[in-house]
């Protein structure tokens, strides 16, 4: 039970910093050494610098971050899920919205996997 409930703690301050437009800040603090991040059927990127590196990639386009934000949590043992919608203008002007599902796997406090199902 103590797992679940440290998983629950989590997820609530990662979708926390995730809502301030704090990615790298919240994949530094939760994402594990050897996390699997996979986007929809994408090949799965692996290693947390690996994954970070690429993140920052995508957020150097990023001109204005408009929203992070989560309508529905569950966590059943060590696997957590969240509904959210992500939008933000890339430098370009271009608006995008991204609806997604979440899974994250956790072992010792940390995502060991994660997968984006995007709408």
């Amino acid at each position: 039970m103590s797992q679940h409930l440290n998983i629950e703690e989590n997820l609530k301050d990662l979708l926390s910093l995730l809502a301030d437009g704090k990615f790298i800040e919240a994949q530094e603090k939760y994402l594990a050494n050897d996390v699997s991040l996979t986007e929809g059927n994408d090949t799965p990127k692996t290693g947390k610098e690996n994954v970070i590196a690429q993140e920052k990639e995508v957020l150097s386009g990023v001109g204005e971050f408009i929203r992070y934000e989560v309508f529905n949590t569950a966590v059943n043992g060590n696997v957590s899920f969240y509904e959210g919608v992500m939008e933000y203008v890339q430098k370009d002007g271009v608006h995008v919205k991204v609806e997604q599902t979440v899974v994250d796997k956790w072992e010792d406090g940390k995502i060991v996997s994660e997968r984006f199902y995007h709408a």
